[in-house]
C-alpha cells in the first residue's frame, strides 16, 4: 500500500506540472479571444469574449482559475455552475465546494464541452490501441520464441532483421506506405480503404453500423514498432532463461520441450516484455496521432490534429492533459501488474 500512495503522490505532482506547462504554452502567450472570433471580430465583441474567458484578469489569476476548472475538486459560485454546466456534487451557500467532472472549457469551433469532444473520440483510440497491442503481443512473443529456439538459423536471422526494420521505420512513413500499397494498389484484392472509422453511417438510411474492416490497416501499422521491440525482448530474454540450470533440470526430468518452453521458460522470460507492453500501450493510446490522421480514424489523435489546424486550443489542451493522465494511470497499473508477475519485486519493497 505504501508504494501505491507514493506512486499516486508523485503522479499528482507530474499532472500538476503538465497543467502548468499546458497553461503557459496555450493561454499564457497570445490572445485566445482572437482565435474565437478570428481577425475580423469587432473590439467590443472581443472584449466581451475576453471577459467571459477571464482573459481580462492578470496571468496569475488566470492560472488559478484554470487550475480550479480542470481540477476534480474546485470552488465555484452558483452562476458558474449554471453557465459552465458543471456536473458533480456541490456543498455550501453562494460559493460552493464541489467534487466535479473537470471542466476543460468549450471548443472554439463546435462550442461543445471539450470533455464531450474527447469522450466521443476516446473509444476509437482505445479500440485501435488495444487491437494494435494484441497483434504486437501475439506475433511478437511468438516470433521471439521461435527465434530463440531456432538460434543462428535463417528463421532467427529473419526475425532479427524484421524487428530491426520495424523499430527503425518511422510510423508516419509506414502508415503512408501501407495505406498506398493495401488501400490503393491492392485495393481490388484486399477490399480495404485508406480512411474509415469504427462506426460508419449508411448514406441512404442514416443508420450507424460497425465496420471492423476499417480497423485492419491502422491497427497493423500502429502495432509494427511494439511488435518489433517485443520480438527482440522475447528472443533475448528467452535465450537467457533457456541457459539456466532449472531448464536443464526440467529436460532431465523428461518434460516435453513444449512444456519446458511455455510453462517454465516463457513465464520467467516475460518480465521485460510486460514492462515494454505496458509502456508501449500507454504510448499507443496517447500517441497514435499520425496513424489516426493518415487513416482518417476518429480518435484522440485525429481530433487533436484537426484542432491544431483550426487553432482550437481548448481541445488541444484537453487532449494533452488526457494523454498525461493515460500515461500516469497505465504506469501505475503496469507497476502493480509487474509486482504480481514477479513476487521478488513485492518482497523487495
Amino acid at each position: 500500500m505504501r508504494w501505491l500512495i507514493k506512486k499516486i503522490f508523485y503522479s499528482l505532482l507530474v499532472l500538476f506540472g503538465v497543467m502548468l506547462l499546458v497553461f503557459v504554452l496555450f493561454q499564457g502567450m497570445g490572445d485566445p479571444a482572437r482565435l474565437v472570433m478570428g481577425q475580423t471580430g469587432d473590439q467590443k465583441t472581443i472584449d466581451n469574449i475576453r471577459k467571459d474567458l477571464n482573459l481580462d484578469k492578470p496571468k496569475w489569476k488566470q492560472l488559478i482559475l484554470y487550475l480550479n476548472d480542470v481540477s476534480p475538486i474546485g470552488i465555484h459560485n452558483a452562476a458558474e455552475i449554471k453557465t459552465k454546466e458543471l456536473k458533480g456534487f456541490f456543498v455550501g451557500g453562494h460559493t460552493k465546494l464541489g467534487f466535479k467532472i473537470p471542466y476543460l472549457r468549450k471548443s472554439y469551433q463546435t462550442k461543445k464541452d471539450t470533455i464531450q469532444v474527447l469522450a466521443e473520440a476516446l473509444p476509437g483510440t482505445i479500440v485501435l490501441a488495444c487491437t494494435a497491442m494484441l497483434i504486437a503481443c501475439f506475433f511478437g512473443i511468438l516470433l521471439g520464441i521461435l527465434a530463440a529456439i531456432k538460434k543462428d538459423t535463417w528463421l532467427d536471422g529473419a526475425a532479427v532483421f524484421a524487428s530491426i526494420a520495424g523499430i527503425s521505420a518511422p510510423s508516419f512513413f509506414m502508415a503512408i506506405l501501407i495505406a498506398y500499397i493495401f488501400g490503393i494498389v491492392l485495393h481490388s484484392y484486399t477490399g480495404l480503404h485508406i480512411t474509415g472509422s469504427l462506426f460508419e453511417t449508411d448514406e441512404l438510411t442514416g443508420e450507424r453500423y460497425l465496420n471492423l474492416q476499417n480497423l485492419i490497416l491502422p491497427a497493423f501499422t500502429l502495432g509494427i514498432r511494439p511488435l518489433a521491440i517485443i520480438t527482440q525482448l522475447t528472443r533475448s530474454s528467452m535465450l537467457d532463461v533457456l541457459g539456466k540450470d532449472y531448464i536443464r533440470t526440467a529436460y532431465a526430468k523428461g518434460l516435453s520441450k513444449t512444456r519446458v518452453i511455455f510453462v517454465h521458460a516463457l513465464r520467467n522470460a516475460l518480465n521485460p516484455v510486460i514492462t515494454a507492453v505496458t509502456g508501449w500501450f500507454a504510448e499507443l493510446l496517447a500517441g497514435s496521432f499520425f496513424i489516426e490522421y493518415i487513416f482518417g480514424w476518429k480518435g484522440i489523435g485525429k481530433v487533436t490534429v484537426d484542432a491544431l489546424e483550426k487553432l482550437d486550443y481548448p481541445v488541444v489542451m484537453g487532449a494533452v492533459l488526457l494523454s498525461a493522465l493515460i500515461f500516469i494511470v497505465i504506469n501505475i497499473l503496469s507497476d502493480w501488474f509487474y509486482r504480481i508477475v514477479d513476487p521478488r519485486i513485492k518482497a523487495a519493497n
